[in-house]
């Protein structure tokens, strides 16, 4: 089971990487590159969406939405060029996207900005 789960975290990280690298090939459509680019950008930032010491909350990014991400744009690249990245992938190692961090962190204080808003508007403004 435990080498089971080792291989696919291991195919999943190959992936990501061949995902980051399908979204330069300019065989590969433009919805797909665009959410290549959003899918590795999000595995590749140091930062989640869910933080991880939400617990079970924290991981659902993880477990689910990334892989559900992944199989999604895999299957918008014809095989044989997800193929030829998958290849390269697995001779490349590891990066870390600060822009996709860049783009978290906004996204983190524009949800902030809009529960504080949204809670002066309900409970400090009264009619």
């Amino acid at each position: 089971m435990l080498s089971q789960m080792k291989t696919w975290a291991r195919s999943l990280k190959r992936d990501v990487l061949a995902l980051y690298l399908a979204s330069k090939d300019p065989r590969v459509p433009w919805y797909a590159k665009a959410l290549a680019i959003f899918v590795a950008g999000y595995a590749l930032s140091p930062i989640d969406l869910i933080p991880d010491f939400i617990p079970v909350l924290g991981y659902i990014d993880d477990m689910i939405l990334l892989p559900i991400g992944i199989w999604l744009v895999i299957r918008m690249i014809q095989p044989t060029i997800m193929a030829e990245h998958r290849q390269a992938a697995a001779r490349l190692d590891w990066p870390v996207s600060r822009k996709a961090a860049v783009a978290i962190i906004v996204i983190w204080i524009g949800a902030a900005t809009l529960c504080a808003w949204s809670g002066y508007r309900t409970f400090l403004i009264s009619d």
